[in-house]
């Protein structure tokens, strides 16, 4: 059978709508609110998003993280700080988000500043994880060049020996997290003929959020 042509893909979409008048005056707590929504949806990993960063001389890349965190102060996750993206950071400390939530036919856009978060926070957050993601973050260089995943592993059961009986494995240096602190959010709800509602709220200079309607 022949397979359909890529650019006949289309879905109409058709399960909400959005305007000025029915968010919430804070972009945070109307993007709290969506993503408690999605959650209780099968969509799968609702909190993953990929995070575009860029070097100085402009070279762009994306990649998907998982948030950890949300509040007043921003978006958070956790990271390798000598990996790719933590480069691109430390040299321009630019980052764009992006969620995709097709179970609600919605996605959003964060654009901001990045900044790394406190020690305290990283701590903490790498004391929570899992003792397979503790030793996975210590064994791993991430971003660098590996010759194989034999020699992965045996960086892991390194580790692993390393703290076998101790319940406390301390956070390396290099791991912990970055806060995406937003000057835009666009709120997208999918819409019959491609007509989608686009809501963005801008941050001025007195810090004050801005609603605007942006055509599809």
């Amino acid at each position: 059978m022949k397979q359909k042509d890529i650019s006949d893909e289309r879905k109409d979409y058709s399960l909400a709508s959005l305007n000025e008048g029915s968010v919430d005056a804070d972009p945070i707590k109307q993007f709290e609110q969506w993503l408690a929504e999605v959650r209780t949806t099968d969509q799968v990993e609702p909190t993953a998003m990929n995070i575009a960063t860029s070097t100085e001389s402009g070279e762009i890349s994306s990649r998907m993280v998982l948030l950890k965190a949300v509040d007043d102060n921003g978006f958070s996750f956790f990271t390798n700080y000598d990996s790719k993206k933590s480069q691109d950071i430390e040299a321009n400390a630019q980052a764009a988000l992006c969620f995709w939530w097709s179970s609600l036919e919605r996605q959003v856009r964060v654009q901001g500043k990045v900044q790394r978060v406190s020690v305290q926070e990283s701590d903490k957050y790498f004391h929570s994880r899992p003792r397979g993601s503790r030793i996975g973050a210590i064994a791993s260089q991430q971003s660098r060049v590996i010759a194989s995943s034999e020699i992965l592993q045996q960086q892991v059961e390194a580790v692993s020996a390393q703290y076998d009986g101790q319940d406390h494995i301390p956070r390396p240096q290099y791991w912990g997290g970055y806060r995406v602190v937003p000057n835009m959010i666009e709120f997208w709800q999918g819409r019959p003929s491609r007509l989608h509602d686009r809501i963005r709220y801008l941050l001025d200079a007195n810090g004050d959020w801005h609603i605007e309607r942006l055509s599809p």
